[in-house]
């Protein structure tokens, strides 16, 4: 009887899991038998083993071949284990010694000619077997990014299973390029390129501010989009912890080349209106991916059309909007991703995009017009923190030469706005005004009381709902800290009300 044990990853959403790939030769009628409740993808990796070791010049064993992938209770999907099981399938016949691989993690899919393809979810691999004290990853060469993003563990990387041998029997791995470094990447649009705005401008930067969620409402052509993409431009640079939890999404999703790797600018997600539930939320079958909503974990989630988004995927949000999660659930178990964006929607005013101004070009009904709207959800919009009305820009926009007002400049107040919080929530679990718990609005972080007199006559009066009172609270102390302002009174809470409402800019 002939014994192998070499060490994989197994990933549960972001989460890596350290699976033991045990290989067993023994004799009895030729066999291979695959055990661990493995997918379709993984119970095909016989052929694919099988060929590429015959091609690389390695036997195949004609005997009872056990496979055996530990812990038994945890599903394994994908082809990231075809490398391992070859690997130890070369150690039970005694090509390779066992000590060779301790220690030490294997990734990597087999091609029928022996080369190592990339695989999705490497980097979260990488750092799940960092923080459980392996130092030394065996990875393919396409997923050589991700493995250089991981400092602390030492990534061999091989293009193909001839290498890995070679490597085996001289001790001399390729030589590849170096670790990169982590640098900031420039962004290719700028706030100052939007004609006009001064409303939608101010909204832009509260939101940044405390991390509100914000509607953007107006005819087709002013803008809407603009502002949007700008977003992520006024928004502070990501930490290296969140710069590599939103890697560790995209690799997961297959999405790495979308952005680069180690960028610290917050992602900009925009799916089509036409986008199903799942593949804003996630899921699958077999395979489950991240959806637009965790992709975008740590920036802005941008949806325009909003009202034409099919029934049911905006309110599919509402989960994480509040909890800035997302848990899918299936046969298998449930994995829960991070969904902590950002969102903007944007929406014309009715059908034909022309309801603004005196609406005298607009072919619209009045039903028409209230029906258009009210194809967001009333939850969904009383989650919407800030609504802003988007008008054309004026002649004298267009046709001045001075550009408005840059990203930097805008970024440089919200990050001062966002450092007053995190100081004033020193200690706490949150640290943007949109987190504050209801409880210590009322308790701790109570506004002045002519201030707190102004939202209980718009309670009384139906004009607010009691999560709207909240969210009123929270948007006042963003306007507080952008002011300079130690405690938000009644400037800040009626200019927060305006906000909420859509009705003057602040």
């Amino acid at each position: 009887m002939a014994l192998a044990r070499v060490r994989s990853v197994a990933l549960i959403g972001i989460r890596g899991e350290i699976v033991e790939i045990e290989v067993d030769i023994s004799d009895g009628l030729p066999g291979y038998s695959l055990l661990g409740l493995p997918d379709a993808a993984l119970q095909e990796s016989r052929e694919r083993v099988r060929s590429a070791l015959q091609n690389s010049g390695s036997p195949w064993p004609n005997k009872r071949v056990t496979v055996s992938l530990s812990p038994a209770w945890l599903h394994k999907s994908g082809s990231g284990f075809d490398l391992p099981i070859a690997v130890a399938l070369l150690v039970a016949q005694g090509i390779v010694p066992q000590e060779k691989f301790q220690d030490q993690i294997i990734l990597g899919e087999l091609a029928l000619d022996g080369s190592i393809k990339p695989i999705r979810g490497v980097l979260p691999a990488l750092l799940a077997a960092l923080e459980l004290g392996i130092t030394s990853a065996i990875v393919p060469l396409g997923n050589m990014e991700e493995a250089n993003a991981v400092s602390g563990i030492k990534s061999l990387l091989f293009a193909d299973l001839g290498q890995l041998l070679n490597f085996v029997k001289d001790g001399v791995a390729p030589e590849f390029n170096e670790r990169e470094s982590r640098s900031i990447i420039s962004q290719h649009v700028d706030l100052s390129e939007v004609a006009g705005q001064k409303r939608a401008r101010s909204a832009l930067e509260i939101a940044a501010i405390g991390g509100h969620h914000l509607l953007l409402i107006g005819p087709p052509g002013t803008g809407k989009t603009m502002l949007a993409e700008r977003l992520p431009t006024v928004l502070p640079p990501l930490s290296q912890s969140t710069s590599l939890e939103v890697a560790a999404i995209h690799s997961i999703a297959g999405a790495v080349s979308e952005r680069p790797l180690l960028s610290n600018i917050p992602p900009f997600v925009a799916p089509h209106h036409t986008t199903t539930a799942t593949a804003m939320i996630g899921g699958g079958a077999h395979l489950i991916k991240p959806g637009a909503c965790s992709l975008a974990h740590g920036g802005v989630l941008f949806i325009d059309e909003a009202p034409e988004c099919n029934s049911g995927v905006l309110d599919s949000l509402r989960e994480p909007l509040e909890s800035g999660s997302v848990a899918i659930s299936r046969v298998s178990g449930t994995i829960r991703f991070p969904a902590s964006f950002l969102l903007v929607l944007a929406a014309n005013p009715c059908p034909c995009g022309r309801f603004n101004g005196k609406g005298r070009f607009c072919t619209c009904s009045s039903l028409q017009i209230r029906r258009y709207l009210q194809r967001l959800s009333g939850p969904l919009l009383d989650r919407i923190d800030i609504r802003s009305y988007v008008e054309a820009p004026s002649r004298a926009d267009l046709a001045t030469s001075e550009p408005g007002e840059s990203s930097e400049a805008v970024k440089s107040r919200v990050i001062v706005a966002r450092e007053i919080a995190r100081e004033r929530f020193k200690g706490e679990s949150w640290t943007l005004n949109s987190r504050i718990p209801a409880n210590q609005l009322r308790e701790r972080y109570r506004v002045k009381r002519e201030g707190l007199a102004f939202l209980h006559s718009e309670l009384d009066h139906e004009r607010l709902s009691a999560r709207g009172y909240h969210k009123v609270l929270r948007l006042a102390w963003s306007i507080a800290d952008r002011s300079g302002v130690t405690t938000p009174g009644l400037q800040e809470v009626e200019g927060a009300y305006q906000l909420r409402q859509g009705i003057d800019p602040v």
